[in-house]
């Protein structure tokens, strides 16, 4: 998928947000902030674009769960309502989580394990620990091959003709 499609693809999926919550990839052109993605995926996740690319990298590399619990696992940090965080947290263990889920994700037993115990009662921090352990997994294994990937060269293609 091409940058300009995975952008306009953002700008819709965000467009419901408040307008002062800028995101890098809109407040000047894309293709600059793709450059700097190479610096850290720290940088890479922290954008929008960069998120949507390397989900599309993901998905190619059949992973995909992967960014996806991140992001839910983002998202759920920020729920106030005690309801909401139930429903989220029990949505993101049968999508992510539990054994035979969809997208299940590659964790130890003991994490795992240690989730379902506590799934009744969930926190704020209930993944917490299985999000760090996603992350360290895509920071050392998937960023260094997005960084390599025909997706990533394209986009950097681009920017240099810009």
């Amino acid at each position: 998928m091409e940058l300009k499609a995975l952008i306009k693809i953002a700008s819709l999926k965000f467009a419901d947000e408040s307008m002062e919550q800028r995101f890098c990839c809109f407040s000047k052109d894309p293709l600059e902030d793709a450059v700097s993605w190479n610096e850290s995926i720290e940088k890479l996740l922290g954008c929008k674009a960069g998120q949507l690319a390397f989900q599309e990298f993901l998905r190619s590399e059949y992973s995909e769960e992967n960014i996806l619990f991140w992001l839910a696992c983002e998202d759920y940090k920020k729920i106030k309502n005690t309801s909401e965080m139930v429903i989220t947290a029990n949505r993101i263990y049968s999508e992510f989580v539990q054994v035979e889920a969809p997208r299940q994700i590659n964790i130890d037993c003991g994490t795992r394990a240690n989730i379902t115990k506590n799934i009744s009662e969930p926190n704020l921090n209930s993944f917490d620990t299985a999000q760090k352990l996603i992350f360290s997994l895509m920071a050392r294994d998937c960023y260094p091959r997005f960084l390599k990937s025909e997706i990533y060269q394209s986009i950097l293609r681009k920017a240099d003709r810009s």
